[in-house]
């Protein structure tokens, strides 16, 4: 990684983060290794890769985003009748519990509404989706992304997508 490098388009940024919503409460935050993501391609929230451009190795700051900025408007039509067998553990889901549903593009987080015998109905908005949330952001690296993580649009290795 280059230490001083900025991030922009076609850049891979490590970092940190936490996000918590509008009371402060603690939503999520990353794991003990720092996350990756390819800057331009529609791999972070529009708000989060706005705020990361021009951003350096040792960068910390704060970002609050409005629901269009982060997870969306919530929709309240947006429900789905889901198979159990495509849910993990679906014997032990019970309604308001949050469970990934695999999708095209990667696990989406699901919110269950109604279990049954074989079915599971799940509302597909964030759940957070509708809400303001801040981030937490310290970025661990940023470097040029490969010719091979452009033409994929996504971060490979550490922190990426493993083929």
């Amino acid at each position: 990684m280059n230490d001083s490098m900025a991030a922009t388009k076609n850049c891979v940024v490590h970092f940190h983060y936490r996000m918590h919503d509008d009371q402060g409460d603690l939503i999520e935050r990353s794991g003990d290794e720092p996350e990756a993501a390819l800057l331009g391609h529609q791999n972070l929230m529009p708000g989060l890769e706005a705020a990361m451009e021009g951003r350096e190795a040792g960068d910390a700051f704060e970002v609050t985003l409005a629901p269009d900025e982060a997870f969306g408007p919530r929709r309240e039509d947006w429900t789905q009748r889901v198979s159990k067998k495509y849910l993990r553990n679906a014997a032990r889901l019970q309604a308001g519990a949050v469970t990934n549903i695999e999708t095209d593009s990667g696990p989406r987080p699901v919110t269950v509404l109604k279990v049954g015998g074989k079915f599971v109905d799940v509302d597909l908005n964030h759940p957070v989706a509708g809400r303001r949330v801040s981030f937490k952001i310290e970025v661990t690296g940023v470097r040029a992304a490969t010719e091979e993580e452009i033409a994929h649009r996504h971060v490979h290795g550490a922190g990426g997508h493993h083929h």
